[in-house]
């Protein structure tokens, strides 16, 4: 039995958006996406693309 039709969206999602948190973070030089996270923002940014690699794990 495969995963059902929301999974591989979710989980390309996660890692995109990671992706894009972290480049946003890089470009607007550190005060962008949250300024009051500081650093903090690579954390979030690789806390959602290991949360999309996780799931590639699960992915059948």
């Amino acid at each position: 039995m495969g995963n059902p039709s929301w999974y591989v969206p979710v989980m390309l999602g996660l890692m995109l958006l990671g992706l894009l948190w972290v480049v946003t973070f890089y470009i607007t030089q550190q005060e962008y996406p949250v300024a009051a996270w500081g650093q903090w923002n690579l954390g979030a940014g690789f806390a959602l693309m290991m949360a999309g690699f996780v799931m590639t794990t699960r992915w059948k």
